[in-house]
């Protein structure tokens, strides 16, 4: 749960970046927010899921 909502600020963030730094425009953003809003609720979301679980440990492991 941690895990999906730090990633669902970072993109967020992302997305409210690019909107004010005009590389992408409101309208671009509402279609890309409504796909992966009707994305998850397709049978790819657990797998979607596991492939992001899967990266933030990848990620975790990593030592310095």
């Amino acid at each position: 749960m941690a895990i999906s909502l730090s990633v669902v600020v970072l993109l967020l963030v992302i997305l409210v970046v690019m909107i004010r730094g005009g590389s992408i425009k409101a309208g671009p953003a509402v279609v890309a927010v409504l796909f992966g809003f009707f994305l998850a609720s397709t049978g790819m979301a657990p797998s979607i899921n596991r492939f992001m679980n899967s990266l933030a440990d990848t990620i975790n492991q990593i030592t310095f």
